[in-house]
């Protein structure tokens, strides 16, 4: 592992991206279209994760948007995964360029750091979400998936 500031923080946001998709494998194709009373389905919390990757590479580095589209809360697993797969790795590049320039992220203040804060706080949050309504459902993960989303280290 790197010591730079920028290789940490790219290694970071890879993590977070890997555990949407260690949750996402982990919820069956069925549970995909439980919701909370008041909410997003599961597949949509994971469709919103990447929208909003996407709204950011719009506006910060358009370029990056090349072949990524917005996915809608009926999406299947396989589309799912392969959104969140690319739009992770134009986040990534995001990052990259910031640290390699000026540590900033076009239209966010105040630097590249705490926009990966931002960004990584916002997917957990949907993650959680995900949790709450499978529980709700009587679905909930298993301690592995529960605990495993943790391992910051093996993931």
């Amino acid at each position: 592992m790197s010591t730079d500031l920028g290789t940490q923080a790219v290694e970071a946001w890879e993590i977070n991206a890997r555990l949407n998709l260690y949750l996402l494998e982990a919820v069956p194709d069925e549970d995909l279209s439980i919701q909370l009373a008041k909410g997003k389905r599961v597949s949509g919390q994971f469709a919103h994760v990447h929208n909003v990757r996407l709204m950011w590479l719009k506006s910060a580095g358009p370029d990056l948007l090349e072949g990524l589209t917005k996915i809608d809360d009926g999406a299947t697993k396989a589309e799912v995964a392969a959104a969140l797969t690319s739009s992770g790795a134009g986040v990534a590049e995001l990052l990259r360029r910031a640290y390699e320039s000026d540590g900033k992220v076009k239209g966010f203040k105040p630097h590249a750091t705490a926009f990966l804060g931002y960004l990584i706080a916002h997917e957990a949050n949907h993650r959680g979400q995900v949790e709450v309504a499978l529980r709700q459902a009587g679905k909930p993960l298993t301690d592995k998936i529960g605990y495993g989303m943790w391992e910051w280290g093996v993931r």
